[in-house]
């Protein structure tokens, strides 16, 4: 949700937009059956009409807003001299992690003063993917740059739904799978920023249903929905888009997902100090409408908004996202050895400048693998080794390194690395398996085996490849369309690999 947020010489900016015919869903509300205890959360179920806007309704508004293990058994810790009394929010400029700023004196603050700043993690999974890595990682600036930071959980606007760069309104989610998301997200979250500051005192992860399961329907309406008004929220890009795009329309609930976000900062503001909140350019409405609210509501201007641009590859389109799928951050749903190997596969117009984002190496160091990547003398793919070393060390530790690393050359056709049990089973989930008895392994040609296990699709591809020396058994190339497995092939009595190229493997468990 990239709104219209640049700050014209501090002068406001008018904006307007009409709606046509477009539906916007309402909650039938009786005021007099709106007791006093009537929570948001009842409310926030309750039933729609809709509600269609005048045709040319026109609306208008007003904004004042503007990276070997041995290299990565790295010290992630704060108190690092090198950036203790840097100015984080230059450093962020300069590595591409800067967007848009609510105020330019942002800048000075953090340079003179500690200051907390936070950022909101949806539940909407069992964890986190790729995309939310940047805001776990403008949190660990912060951290190295001396200041405090909060993780917010959300338990209770999950229940809601952002809809900022959806086109339709998100499933809702059962109370089990809610919890359980949050308790996975909650676990990841702390693992990765503990890298950066484990002594616990300047990391917070919060969960905003422990504050909004006590607010009362009446008591919001009187305390934000005065301040809040419908033009200026009805203006906001993600409201537009869905009115304008989707024959859904949008709910209310999603309507007022912006207004929840908004009072999350509020709650922040007042009960933890934080003053800075930060989030994907497709956030920036959310949260200056949370920087609106500090002002009406405290009277305040000392609160502030901060996004990083959406990471995208030099093609435009998204990054984090495989042909799998998602590219998750916890091992229980991604293998450490997965998750380095997507990062591997950066192409080379992208990988300088997601060494500057998503690594914590200086530039300096990034501008000599720059460099190196000109010489003569380059080793193909070395800098997507260095990419995937530095962001795999920092979400998955140096443990998780050295397993992905173990089995990327363990695992690499033609390795001397000895092979067992173990390693294969590493990554059966990552790539496709079978499981088969003894006597149907046993004095079997590989090409035929190849073919009945789904690896290859014929006899005739399976001797092609073999021909070609594309075709592996435990790593070791086929050399000859006669071998057959052998009771030595089975590993440790358990299991073969089969390659077929580089890349496609077959996991074959003996039963």
């Amino acid at each position: 949700m990239l709104e219209d947020k640049k700050n014209h010489g501090g002068q406001n900016t008018i904006h307007s937009f009409q709606v046509h015919h477009h539906h916007l869903l309402i909650p039938i509300l009786n005021p007099c059956s709106a007791s006093k205890t009537t929570s948001m959360a009842s409310i926030l179920r309750s039933t729609f009409f809709l509600f269609k806007p005048n045709h040319n309704l026109s609306l208008s508004f007003s904004s004042s807003i503007t990276r070997t293990i041995h290299h990565t058994r790295r010290n992630y810790q704060s108190s690092s001299q090198s950036h203790s009394r840097s100015n984080v929010i230059q450093i962020l400029e300069q590595r591409g992690l800067l967007e848009s700023l609510t105020g330019e004196n942002l800048r000075s603050i953090c340079s003179t003063s500690s200051i907390r700043v936070y950022c909101g993690f949806d539940p909407t999974a069992e964890s986190l993917h790729l995309g939310n890595l940047i805001g776990i990682i403008v949190l660990s600036w912060f951290l190295r740059c001396g200041h405090s930071v909060v993780a917010l959980v959300g338990g209770a606007t999950g229940r809601v739904g952002d809809p900022s760069g959806k086109s339709l309104e998100r499933p809702e989610l059962d109370i089990q799978t809610l919890e359980r998301n949050i308790s996975g997200i909650s676990n990841t979250v702390v693992q990765i920023l503990n890298r950066i500051d484990d002594s616990n005192e300047s990391i917070r992860v919060l969960n905003n249903y422990d504050w909004w399961k006590d607010v009362k329907l009446l008591d919001f309406l009187k305390d934000v929905g005065r301040f809040a008004r419908v033009n200026t929220m009805m203006a906001k890009e993600s409201v537009k888009r869905r009115l304008e795009a989707s024959d859904q329309g949008l709910s209310y609930t999603e309507f007022t997902y912006q207004l929840l976000q908004g009072y999350d900062f509020v709650h922040l503001f007042k009960t933890n100090n934080v003053t800075v909140q930060i989030g994907g350019s497709d956030q920036w409405g959310n949260i200056t409408a949370g920087t609106e609210l500090i002002r009406k509501l405290h009277q305040s201007d000392s609160a502030y908004g901060l996004t990083f641009p959406l990471l995208l590859k030099s093609d435009g389109t998204k990054f984090g996202k495989s042909e799998e799928g998602a590219i998750w951050l916890s091992p229980l749903m991604l293998s450490p050895y997965k998750f380095y190997q997507y990062f591997f596969s950066v192409p080379d117009e992208d990988v300088v400048r997601f060494l500057k984002i998503l690594t914590f190496l200086s530039l300096d160091d990034i501008k000599q693998i720059e460099i190196d990547m000109k010489s003569d003398g380059y080793v193909p793919n070395s800098a997507q080794r260095r990419l995937a070393e530095e962001v795999t060390c920092f979400v998955h530790g140096s443990d998780g390194l050295e397993e992905a690393v173990k089995a990327t050359e363990a695992l690499r056709p033609g390795s001397e690395t000895k092979l067992d049990w173990r390693t294969i089973e590493g990554i059966a989930e990552d790539v496709p398996s079978c499981c088969l008895d003894y006597e149907m392994v046993l004095d079997v040609s590989v090409v035929d085996l190849s073919v009945s296990t789904g690896l290859i699709e014929s006899k005739s591809a399976a001797r092609r490849l073999l021909k070609q020396g594309g075709l592996y058994l435990n790593n070791g190339r086929v050399e000859s369309e006669g071998k057959k497995i052998e009771a030595d092939d089975i590993v440790d009595g358990k299991v073969l690999l089969l390659s077929a190229g580089k890349k496609n493997k077959m996991v074959v468990r003996i039963a």
